[in-house]
């Protein structure tokens, strides 16, 4: 149209609305236009189609956000847990939905420690706690315990409002971080624990990025270097690769139960200084993904050699509840820095974590969990709290059911005998798997599992011929993806290849949690072993 109210008087709005009724076949609806016929559809010339196209072409415009200009730290970040096979899993869920045949009839996800997800049970005291904080008119009902109400009513009572639905302070709700210093206390044997060193985090993950957020600093080759262990739990070379620092790689010793050593921890340090500054020593204890157990002297060792070295040390203690073999104990770092004397306990810097995720509990999803951070600078502390505060405060039903954890029944108390039963029950039987999957790996022709002290993974080596290698290559994919894939679509397991969590050149390995019922386990390592042994027979 032409005048001041049309497509061609200025006003583009029309415009663009009738090239869109016309790329649709459609009449326009424009006032200074024929009405349309009444029957048959609309004709139009190559001339207007094309016109059409050029205008709605024009219309659109190249995204802002591509992968050329997205973030590069965010581009480089790798998440094995949940990488590639775990979305291949997931698209063979999809077809075996729609009928469409397998040589089995479910996938068995063994890739990721969650214990409801595989079936445990959830611990009842913990839930009712919960589920009392969540709607307090259950305070009334007769059905739930007394105790878990007197934890309940406390937990509310640091509520703003009474309710769970409101924010709390950043840092967490105060009377829960009393009940974390006291439960550290408690399993430190009366080692000191402050509730102003407690944070509150979503998770414990949150609070290992956190403290590497708040450590990286520097340019070139006095970037801030992070030391974690390989094999690792991705969540460190994730965080890393996000932030931009440097990882700095010191391996355990596979041969010897996957120790620490600190021979090993010097050789990293050393070589590492020559291209960053390192500073931080991350430990997990148990491990993830190989189970071990450190021992006192062990400890001691790290504790002096960061002491000696001026590294920050961070020890990920999420497992410290899964401890199976016999003459393994868990020892806490932070226990171990105080009795090493106030030279050590009052200079070396140290965060500690805890979940409600693994342990007993296998409460993932409520994303609970805390950081205990000594010796740190009061200067620093202000800024962790401000840092904390950017993201306003962690879920406060997952701060509830930390509270749980660390604040659970006690003998004498009407939850106490159910609470304790439930707990061993889990624990034991945690215990029972870890054996029957070493057993049954050390059975299979090319398959060698170390013990599995703790935590809730086996992180068996696997041989994988030369041809097979050949072929992944092809693929371009590592050898032991090529394995875990093929392992996925021949019997719908799905586990993790060792290469999503660092090994040494040349050796092979998967993660597979050992959380299924006892019965699925040992039909799932059944499996393993007869697609390892045809494996081998096809690549021989």
């Amino acid at each position: 149209c032409q005048g001041p109210g049309g497509c061609r008087g200025g006003r583009k709005d029309m415009a663009l609305r009738c090239a869109a009724w016309l790329a649709a076949g459609r009449q326009p609806r424009c006032p200074r236009l024929p009405p349309p016929a009444r029957e048959g559809t609309v004709r139009r010339s190559s001339a207007a189609k094309a016109s059409a196209v050029k205008i709605t072409e024009k219309a659109s415009r190249e995204k802002i956000l591509t992968l050329e200009s997205m973030n590069p730290q965010v581009k480089a970040v790798e998440y094995a847990v949940r990488g590639p096979i775990v979305l291949k899993a997931g698209e063979i869920e999809k077809e075996l939905r729609k009928g469409i045949k397998k040589p089995f009839t479910e996938v068995i996800k063994a890739n990721i420690g969650d214990a409801h997800a595989m079936g445990q049970r959830p611990i009842t005291f913990l839930r009712q706690v919960v589920a009392l904080c969540t709607y307090p008119n259950l305070l009334d009902s007769p059905s739930f315990p007394e105790d878990a109400k007197k934890r309940a009513r406390r937990i509310l009572q640091g509520c703003g409002g009474n309710s769970l639905g409101s924010y709390s302070a950043s840092q967490g709700i105060n009377c829960i971080r009393e009940d974390v210093a006291s439960y550290i206390e408690r399993r430190d044997g009366g080692v000191p624990a402050d509730p102003d060193n407690i944070y509150l985090t979503t998770g414990a993950s949150d609070g290992i990025a956190t403290i590497l957020k708040i450590l990286v600093s520097g340019g070139g080759r006095s970037r801030t270097g992070v030391m974690i262990p390989i094999p690792q739990y991705p969540l460190y070379s994730a965080a890393i690769s996000e932030l931009d620092a440097i990882q700095v790689n010191y391996y355990l010793d596979e041969e010897n139960c996957w120790a620490l050593d600190v021979n090993e921890l010097r050789r990293s340090l050393n070589e590492a200084k020559a291209y960053c500054n390192p500073k931080v020593l991350c430990i997990i204890n148990p491990g993830n993904p190989t189970g071990q157990v450190q021992n006192r002297k062990c400890i001691e060792d790290v504790i002096h050699f960061a002491w000696e070295e001026k590294l920050f040390l961070l020890a990920d203690e999420v497992y410290q509840d899964n401890v199976y073999s016999e003459g393994c104990q868990f020892h806490s770092f932070k226990k171990i820095l105080y009795e090493m004397g106030p030279e050590y306990y009052n200079n070396v810097e140290l965060a500690s974590f805890h979940s409600t995720s693994k342990g007993y509990m296998g409460e993932c999803g409520y994303r609970g969990g805390y950081m205990e951070v000594i010796n740190l600078h009061p200067e620093i502390k202000g800024q962790l709290v401000k840092l904390l505060s950017v993201r306003l405060c962690p879920p406060v039903s997952g701060q509830a059911a930390m509270d749980i954890v660390v604040n659970p029944p006690i003998p004498g108390e009407e939850s106490y005998s159910q609470f304790i039963k439930e707990k061993e029950s889990v624990l034991n039987n945690l215990a029972k798997k870890a054996k029957l999957t070493e057993d049954m790996f050390n059975k299979v022709p090319g398959i060698h599992c170390n013990p599995l002290q703790g935590a809730m993974y086996a992180f068996p080596r696997i041989f994988i011929p030369s041809k097979a290698i050949e072929e992944a290559k092809a693929h371009k994919m590592a050898p032991d993806m090529f394995y875990c894939m093929k392992l996925l679509e021949e019997t719908g397991i799905c586990v993790v290849p060792g290469s999503g969590f660092g090994q040494r050149e040349g050796s092979y390995h998967f993660r597979m949690t050992i959380l299924p019922p006892v019965e699925k386990l040992k039909i799932l390592l059944e499996k393993v072993k007869d697609f390892h042994i045809k494996f081998l027979e096809k690549y021989a």
